[in-house]
């Protein structure tokens, strides 16, 4: 079993991290931190956490490769039968990787499908106090996501109503198989973002299966920083778009899928005037598909964003 932190820039939170990789109750843990040409001293603070424990090993990279490099390069050092990704400012509970173990091998005996990805469930904890639910994907619901039909999902909101899509498809929460990856050839490093939705997608078209535990497993805790900015999550799922776009066009929503991050873009940048414009625009163009997304996603964004000003529970 692999357990693959990414770091990068985290020296206030990587220690944490990999805290809570060295304390899971799996034998035989291998656990690869690979540090992202860091310009603080992640290296450092791992090094001091890993030092007298021979499961762990830190390499580094002499370039900055983004998340989807970092993973690359823990798959391609990865041993385990498993592999299992924890982000560098997150906190995994020690019954992490034995729970999505007993998950994924369990729906791989009663489905017989060898292609799946399991997800854990968590909780994201906002400085304000504020805790959002992290639900897994595949979990609620009266069928398992699995096939083509996730990658519509993620690429342009077409839901099934019989499945449960959770809290999306979050690499820090992802365990599958190392021969999973493999057939996938990885992530895509040129996404310096949604990488972890770019795999998701791929794994979909070669009609793989979307699990999730039910137990809450790790504690995400939200930070900012410039790679998360709007104008970055803009340039990366158009992108993502972009890469999809012979399928796109071939169900006549390569449209959809661009325009919809920019109308998000123009929320969060408060650009209310073109916002509602775009959205007009957009509206004539795909009534169906815009009012379904609004009314499934709309207020609860807007709640979202409420309880994270006020720091109310969900």
């Amino acid at each position: 079993m692999t357990i693959g932190v990414t770091c990068y820039n985290a020296a206030d939170t990587a220690a944490r991290a990999v805290a809570s990789a060295l304390v899971q109750d799996w034998p035989n843990l291998e656990i690869l931190v690979v540090d992202d040409r860091s310009s603080d001293n992640s290296a450092a603070v791992v090094e001091s956490v890993i030092r007298h424990d021979s499961r762990a090993r830190l390499i580094r990279h002499e370039c900055n490769t983004g998340p989807a490099g970092a993973r690359n390069t823990i798959l391609a050092h990865a041993r385990g039968e498993f592999v299992a990704f924890f982000d560098d400012d997150d906190e995994s509970l020690p019954g992490r990787i034995s729970e999505q173990v007993r998950t994924l091998t369990a729906y791989e005996q009663r489905s017989g499908t060898g292609l799946v990805a399991c997800y854990a469930a968590g909780n994201r904890h906002y400085p304000n106090g504020y805790v959002k639910p992290l639900p897994a994907i595949g979990v609620g619901g009266t069928a398992v996501p699995n096939g083509p039909p996730v990658a519509d999902w993620l690429l342009f909101f077409r839901r099934r109503p019989d499945w449960d899509y959770g809290s999306g498809v979050p690499a820090c929460a992802l365990m599958a198989r190392r021969s999973t990856f493999v057939a996938l050839n990885g992530f895509d490093a040129n996404l310096r973002r949604v990488e972890d939705a770019d795999l998701a997608i791929r794994l979909a078209f070669m009609g793989g299966h979307f699990i999730g535990t039910k137990e809450r497993l790790f504690v995400q805790w939200a930070t900012g920083g410039t790679d998360k900015a709007p104008e970055k999550n803009l340039e990366a799922e158009q992108a993502l778009a972009d890469k999809h776009v012979a399928y796109l066009r071939s169900v006549q929503r390569y449209r959809y899928a661009r325009s919809w991050p920019f109308l998000r873009y123009l929320h969060f940048k408060r650009r209310y005037g073109r916002f509602l414009m775009e959205l007009a625009s957009l509206f004539i163009r795909y009534p169906l598909a815009v009012t379904t997304q609004l009314a499934v996603n709309g207020p609860k964004r807007l709640l979202h964003e409420w309880r994270m000003r006020r720091g109310v529970k969900a």
